[in-house]
C-alpha cells in the first residue's frame, strides 16, 4: 500500500492549465471513480480549486505510478509533466496538513482552503472511494487546521487592501454593515475589489459614481445598486456611509469645503473614506475633521505588510504542528494492517478495490 500526493498548484503551474484540469464541485466524485478504476488505486480524494489541482491515493503495489494516475485528469493532448509534483509516503502527509491548513496557499494562512478540502473528502467518502487510511489522514487535516488556529495568529489581520478596508469599517461602525451606504468614485480595478468586499458584508446600498455613466450603471447593476455621475458625487455624499474613491484623475476630487457640508447633512454622523488613488482623490485635510476617517493607500498597505509579517513570525509555530500531527498520524498508518492487499482495520471487513458511485453507471 503506498499512499501519494499528485498535483499542480499556482506554485508549479500557470492558470491556463490548471483551468484545464480543474474540476468542477459536483464532478469530483465522477472524477475520484474514474481514477479509482484506471489507477486500481484502493482509495482516493480529488481536490480542486482556483490555486491547485490535486490526487490523494493509496496505490497498490501493482498501480501505475502516482504521475500517470493523475494524468488521467488531463484532456487528451494536455502536458501537466513539467508543473506536477508527487509526494509518497511522510511527505505526501505533511503536504495535505500544510494544504489543509493554508500552509501552502497563495495568501498564508488563509482558511477557505479548510472548507474546499472537506469538500472533497466528504465527496470522496460519500462516493465510498475512502477507505481507512485516507479516513484517518483527512481526520487528522482537520485536527491539524483547527489546531493551527487556535494556537497560533498565522490567520489574525487582512492582507489585502480591500480586506483591511472592511475591517476598518468594521472597526467604526462597530462591527455590523448591514444598514450602511457604500459609494464608489471611479471605476478602478482595487476600488471595485473594495466594494466586492464590503458588499459580501450585506451594506444596504452601493452607489457608483463615474464619469461614464454607462459604465457606472453596469457596475451598480452588478451590486443592486444605483448610478451617479462624478459630478453628483459631492451631493451623495450625505446618504454614504462609506465612500472607496479610485477615479485616477490628476486633481483632487474632493475637498474640505464638500465634506464639511455633507457632515452637516449628515449631523455629524461617522464618515469612512477610502482613497486609493494615486495621485490622491480627497485632500488630506479633511481627516482633521470630527468623525471622518480618512484613509489613503500607504495607509492600508502599511497594515498589509504589518498583517503579513506578523503571519510570517507565526509560521515556524505552524510547521511545529503540522511536524507534530504528521507523527502522530503515520504512527497510525504504519499499525493499519493488510489483508488480501487491502487496508482494514480491527473489526473492519476491508473494501473492495472499488465501489461504484451512482454517478459512474
Amino acid at each position: 500500500m503506498k499512499l501519494f500526493a499528485a498535483g499542480l498548484s499556482y506554485k508549479t503551474a500557470p492558470v491556463d492549465l490548471r483551468e484545464r484540469l480543474a474540476v468542477a464541485p459536483g464532478k469530483l466524485g465522477c472524477a475520484g471513480c474514474r481514477l479509482k478504476v484506471g489507477g486500481g488505486l484502493a482509495e482516493v480524494v480529488v481536490l480542486s480549486t482556483c490555486n491547485r489541482v490535486e490526487v490523494y491515493g493509496v496505490a497498490m503495489d501493482r498501480s501505475p505510478s502516482p504521475d500517470a494516475i493523475f494524468q488521467q485528469l488531463a484532456p487528451e493532448g494536455t502536458d501537466c509533466q513539467s508543473g506536477m509534483y508527487v509526494h509518497q509516503g511522510a511527505p505526501a502527509i505533511r503536504h495535505l496538513l500544510s494544504v489543509t491548513s493554508g500552509m501552502d496557499s497563495m495568501v498564508l494562512g488563509e482558511t477557505e482552503i479548510t472548507g474546499q478540502v472537506k469538500l472533497a473528502y466528504e465527496t470522496a467518502h460519500g462516493a465510498k472511494l475512502t477507505g481507512p487510511v485516507l479516513n484517518r489522514l483527512f481526520q487528522k487535516a482537520f485536527q491539524t487546521a483547527k489546531a493551527i488556529r487556535t494556537r497560533t495568529q498565522i490567520g489574525r489581520g487582512a492582507t489585502s487592501v480591500g480586506r483591511v478596508a472592511v475591517e476598518l469599517a468594521e472597526k467604526i461602525f462597530g462591527g455590523d454593515l448591514t444598514q450602511k451606504t457604500v459609494m464608489i468614485l471611479g471605476a478602478g480595478k482595487m476600488g471595485e475589489a473594495c466594494v466586492r468586499h464590503l458588499a459580501k458584508k450585506g451594506v444596504r446600498t452601493v452607489l457608483v459614481a463615474n464619469r461614464s455613466l454607462e459604465r457606472a450603471q453596469n457596475l451598480a447593476n452588478e451590486f443592486g445598486g444605483r448610478a451617479l455621475g462624478l459630478e453628483d458625487c459631492a451631493r451623495a455624499l450625505a446618504e454614504a456611509d462609506i465612500v472607496v474613491s479610485s477615479t485616477g484623475s490628476p486633481q483632487t476630487v474632493l475637498h474640505r469645503p464638500e465634506i464639511e457640508a455633507a457632515m452637516r447633512v449628515r449631523r455629524n454622523r461617522p464618515l469612512v473614506l477610502i482613497d486609493i488613488a494615486v495621485p490622491r482623490d480627497i485632500a488630506p485635510e479633511v481627516q482633521r475633521l470630527e468623525n471622518v476617517y480618512l484613509y489613503n493607500i500607504d495607509h492600508l498597505e502599511a497594515i498589509v505588510r504589518e498583517n503579513l509579517h506578523l503571519r510570517e513570525q507565526e509560521l515556524s509555530r505552524c510547521q511545529a504542528i503540522i511536524a507534530e500531527h504528521a507523527r502522530e498520524v503515520q504512527a497510525r498508518l504504519d499499525r493499519v494492517p493488510v489483508r488480501d492487499g487491502k487496508a482494514a482495520v480491527p473489526g473492519d471487513s476491508g473494501f473492495t478495490l472499488f465501489q461504484p458511485a451512482a454517478c459512474c453507471g
